[in-house]
């Protein structure tokens, strides 16, 4: 998620999170290369943009400090979302409002500690990390003996990860805080995939993620003015901000929006896996962040497990 965007999900168990208010359903008609072409690039499009945008806002750290990033990503895209969707405000439920405050927090949440772990680890192991979360989730919801096998293979990746630079599980030269934050950027991550799909069921069209961005944007600016100040209103900044919202946020759910009006959550699932990978290579083209071979590895496995994660839920939820 994922560098985490903002972004619903439908499914609670997946090891990546797909839009919630979006009703999904199997694409009709033949189910070839070319009728998928489409929905696929725009899947992997979102990818990129988010990951690119997760490194730009890298980029913008040493201007206003990774709280001060959240807070112009979040305020920014809660804008965007609430100009667009125009939310109701009233007719909603004591509950309907609780669901939307839990999001909110846990999106606060996901993004402050994933851009406090790019601050201090290179964003392909952050990402590679965060990821374990959607696939911890995945696998105690599905209650399966061969997502143990995904999970021990995701483990081996983390082990590998840990071991980067020959330092044991000390995680060597990955500074410890940044990993402990990557890591805890993962379980709001699957907690943030919970509270999206009741946000979903409960809330039209993307309204309800309107509303949890905006309170996600008020939680995060306390931080952000306390850390940054007045560097978050120079205008160079603010534009910068606004670029990492929409390549982190808006861009991505609209061509996710897009995508999965013809492609099946499963299948959305799986592509998203990959973003681990797209970390990676734009934290070499953007940030210059070269990966060792063992590092590659290690992200390849929790690919590879997030993958099969998600094809053994397809499987059990396909009719015998």
């Amino acid at each position: 998620m994922t560098a985490p965007s903002a972004r619903p999900t439908t499914t609670p168990v997946p090891a990546a999170s797909a839009p919630a208010a979006t009703p999904l359903a199997p694409p009709e008609g033949p189910a070839g290369g070319a009728a998928r072409f489409g929905p696929v690039a725009l899947v992997v499009s979102a990818g990129v943009s988010v990951q690119f945008g997760a490194a730009l806002a890298v980029m913008v750290m040493p201007r206003v400090g990774a709280a001060g990033v959240v807070t112009l990503r979040l305020a920014a895209a809660a804008l965007v979302l609430l100009l667009v969707c125009r939310p109701k405000v009233r007719g909603h439920s004591r509950a309907d409002w609780g669901t939307v405050l839990a999001f909110g927090v846990t999106m606060a949440g996901m993004n402050g500690l994933f851009y406090q772990a790019v601050d201090r680890i290179p964003l392909g192991p952050a990402v590679t990390l965060e990821v374990l979360g959607p696939l911890a989730l995945s696998v105690i919801v599905s209650r399966r003996l061969v997502n143990l096998l995904w999970a021990g293979l995701a483990l081996g990746g983390v082990v590998l990860l840990s071991g980067h630079g020959g330092g044991g599980l000390g995680f060597g030269s990955l500074d410890p805080a940044g990993a402990a934050f990557a890591l805890g950027a993962g379980v709001m991550w699957a907690a943030y995939i919970v509270f999206s799909a009741r946000t979903g069921r409960r809330f039209p069209q993307a309204d309800g993620l309107a509303l949890a961005m905006a309170v996600a944007a008020v939680l995060s600016l306390p931080l952000g003015v306390y850390e940054a100040g007045s560097d978050l209103l120079v205008p160079a900044t603010l534009a910068l901000g606004v670029g990492v919202a929409l390549l982190s946020s808006v861009l991505p759910y609209t061509l996710e929006l897009l995508a999965l009006r013809r492609l099946p959550a499963p299948t959305f699932a799986i592509l998203m896996s990959l973003e681990p990978a797209i970390a990676a290579t734009a934290g070499f083209l953007v940030l210059h962040q070269a990966l060792s071979t063992v590092d590659a590895l290690a992200i390849a496995l929790v690919i590879a497990a997030s993958m099969g994660a998600v094809r053994s839920q397809t499987r059990k939820r396909q009719p015998a």
